[in-house]
């Protein structure tokens, strides 16, 4: 297994509920520990940006603008902290996690004046109870519908698409890697899971979270359920994780009721400094982009997206080729298509310190066309 995959497993299972997976040591008394963890990531990025002028009219030319920008890329920085304890058998945790962008100097300037308005965005905010029968999970944590897609991306350390469709050119936030280009974003929510004790590689996920409204005057009857069946081994040198997750809902209000439901899965193969990763899903009023909390109010929405990955690493050096597509069809005709292909070199300097430089092309067909080339350069530091 290379050095890539282990952070990447590391960083997957820390962020995945795995309280215990920072690298400082705060406190440990033997029977307690108090830990933090730490993620800091900057990039320059340059992006040149063509999109048709008029959207009901394809031979009304192309507009074009140059962007270069000094932001984060895919993953927020962010500070956690992780605490447990063994009492009476029951070992006791919790983890909270405060994620920040650095894209805040310029996005509110006008009647508010100048100044930064740094947002502190707490995704993870929960506490976990682990026996012999497994873990019970409480509290806010990210989601199990396209929790491994987005945990296995070969890109996750890196910057990802920015297109103008989404704003995401002069966003004050992040990139959004591969997000809406071959799958959803599980966004943190709030939530009881179980998870089974690992079973011969075998887990499984089930979880009962806070339900999305469609409406601010819509009722649901019952919440959200999310679950999640993962299989993780080795067997020698090759590295194997496979996994399916679903997620379902109903929401209601004057103008009816909404079922939306996904269904997502994917697998990643480690072998010889090799790795392939192949995710997809396929979800009914659900958004392309953030799932059920992107409210949607027609079950006739229907998406399916797929990401293919391939990566070589040897020595410090790791080599990333991407693809990913997202279609997004309302009542059965296609509204979007949404693709973003990706070269990527990570460069491990030492356990704490990896420098990435990757070029993005992302296209866009909404009936605007939209063609987007971004360069990024980044510095990624991890404690």
């Amino acid at each position: 297994m290379n050095k890539y995959t282990k952070g990447i497993l590391s960083l997957t299972a820390m962020l995945a509920a795995s309280s215990g997976q920072a690298a400082v040591t705060l406190y440990d008394d033997g029977d307690s520990t108090v830990s933090t963890d730490l993620l800091i990531n900057v990039f320059y990025t340059h992006s040149s940006n063509d999109r048709l002028k008029d959207a009901n009219d394809p031979n009304s030319g192309l507009e074009s603008r140059d962007q270069s920008r000094v932001r984060i890329g895919f993953l927020p920085n962010y500070i956690g902290f992780n605490f447990n304890t063994d009492a009476n058998g029951l070992k006791i945790g919790a983890r909270s996690s405060f994620w920040v962008t650095l894209n805040d100097t310029d996005i509110n300037r006008g009647a508010e004046g100048l100044g930064t308005r740094s947002g502190i965005d707490v995704r993870q905010f929960y506490a976990t109870i682990d026996a012999d029968w497994g873990q019970i999970l409480l509290g806010k944590d990210f989601g199990l519908f396209s929790r491994s897609n987005i945990l296995t991306d070969e890109l996750l350390l890196g910057h990802g698409q920015t297109s103008d469709f989404y704003g995401l050119i002069d966003g004050g936030n992040v990139s959004f890697g591969n997000i809406g280009a071959g799958y959803t974003y599980p966004f943190p929510k709030a939530q009881i899971t179980y998870r089974t004790p690992d079973l011969s590689g075998f887990q499984v996920a089930v979880g009962v979270m806070d339900p999305n409204k469609k409406s601010k005057t819509s009722s649901e009857d019952n919440p959200r359920f999310e679950s999640e069946i993962s299989y993780t081994n080795q067997f020698d040198d090759i590295g194997l994780k496979a996994y399916l997750n679903g997620v379902k809902q109903s929401s209601k209000d004057s103008a009816g009721e909404t079922s939306s439901n996904g269904l997502g899965g994917g697998v990643r193969v480690d072998v010889a400094g090799f790795a392939f990763n192949a995710s997809g899903f396929e979800s009914k009023g659900l958004g392309d982009v953030a799932g059920l909390d992107q409210i949607i109010t027609s079950e006739n929405t229907k998406t399916k997206g797929y990401l293919l990955q391939g990566s070589y690493s040897f020595g410090q050096e790791r080599f990333v080729l991407s693809y990913g597509n997202s279609k997004v069809k309302t009542s059965g005709v296609q509204t979007l298509e949404y693709d973003n292909a990706a070269f990527a070199w990570f460069h491990t300097v030492n356990d704490h310190l990896t420098l990435v430089g990757e070029y993005n092309r992302t296209e866009v067909n909404e009936g605007r066309t939209e063609k987007n080339d971004t360069i990024a350069l980044g510095v990624v530091v991890t404690f």
